[in-house]
């Protein structure tokens, strides 16, 4: 029987140690780099915080690879960050009035106060959402709804079922021309143009919220704009997800005007089969009151603007909106806080329960 020599039985140990000294620098060097990955993160998160003039200046200034690393990691990070609360500034004013609890309108209706809007609004009521139509433009230049947290009285003879607080969303009804709009384009006007049916006071906010009789009234022509794919299955659809499931929840009833136009320094232009204005940017402006606390934030998109960016780069203050967009948003609002709220740029999206905050990353990411 061969014997084991002192050589053999100390190599055992040599390779324990070297095997306890690779585990050593694998776990020394998973904290590095985890830690240097958690500051390049808070570094990220605060450079996408910036404001936007000076991000722009920081794009021409930094390498691409740098500004592009900073933006990939700042991003979703800030996303989670500022819908926990740790990150980012509201725009919140203190009001002495009751919230309007059930009404479509906060503050009253958008009044056209110049150019870019049209003179020849018309004001459609719905019931559950209120649209502002042009004839000329052949689309609505603005449309206002409300999201209570929970599903109202329905007065449909076949009510769907309530699931979660909420209405059961039925399928979606076929797309149809509004004998209330003058002018409202059939349904197939949008045929091969390249743009999608874009809705205004959404499908599911609505449906989850008045039932399916108020759902169809969404699909009107009237409630229609031209968007682009990118951008309509896009960040668009992610704010409407914030708003439909994630800021109710948070902050009780939300009120929103959405709409659309085209700015004054740019050209016109039509689809070609039917004559319905092309609008070269969207917005949304969102409203909440929790107890006498009134907050605000609004948003702007370029119809190109990409799905893949991300709802934070798109923050305005209503008073830019206004200038814009040539309208006055809740003109009802005394002057002594509509004047400093409507001033203000917020620099996050409002937060969400903690429980919802992982969740719109899956609707970003799908």
């Amino acid at each position: 029987m061969k014997k084991t020599s002192k050589k053999d039985k100390k190599t055992p140990k040599k390779t324990k140690k070297r095997t306890s000294r690779s585990r050593r620098i694998s776990l020394y060097g998973g904290i590095i780099f985890f830690v240097l990955f958690a500051i390049w993160a808070w570094i990220g998160a605060w450079f996408v915080h910036l404001p936007p003039e000076t991000l722009a200046e920081q794009e021409k200034s930094l390498p691409s690879f740098i500004y592009d690393a900073l933006l990939a990691v700042g991003d979703p990070v800030a996303d989670i960050t500022d819908g926990l609360g740790w990150t980012g500034t509201d725009v919140v004013y203190e009001y002495d009035t009751e919230a309007p609890e059930g009404e479509v309108l906060f503050a009253g209706a958008p009044k056209r106060i110049g150019e870019p809007a049209p003179k020849d609004i018309q004001v459609i009521d719905k019931g559950e959402f209120i649209i502002g139509w042009s004839p000329s433009l052949r689309h609505p230049v603005w449309v206002a709804y409300h999201v209570p947290v929970t599903a109202q009285p329905s007065y449909d003879a076949f009510p769907p079922q309530i699931v979660d607080g909420l209405y059961e969303v039925p399928n979606r009804p076929q797309f149809r021309k509004d004998p209330q709009a003058p002018s409202s384009p059939e349904a197939g006007a949008y045929a091969k143009s390249g743009f999608d049916r874009g809705h205004m006071a959404p499908n599911f906010a609505i449906a989850s919220r008045f039932g399916s009789t108020a759902q169809k009234k969404t699909f009107y022509m009237s409630n229609i704009a031209p968007q682009r794919p990118s951008l309509n299955r896009g960040i668009w659809r992610n704010v409407e997800h914030r708003i439909a499931e994630l800021w109710p929840a948070k902050w009780g009833e939300v009120w929103v005007i959405v709409g659309c136009f085209t700015p004054i320094e740019c050209p016109q232009s039509r689809l070609e089969s039917s004559n319905v204005d092309i609008p070269e940017a969207f917005y949304q402006i969102m409203v909440c009151q929790s107890g006498m606390d009134v907050r605000v934030q609004a948003l702007l998109f370029h119809r190109k603007d990409s799905s893949a960016r991300w709802p934070l780069r798109f923050l305005v203050s209503v008073d830019e909106l206004e200038r814009q967009t040539g309208l006055d948003f809740f003109p009802e609002l005394p002057e002594f806080i509509q004047r400093p709220m409507e001033s203000s740029r917020p620099t996050r999206l409002w937060p969400t329960r903690f429980i919802d905050t992982f969740k719109k990353l899956s609707v970003i990411l799908h």
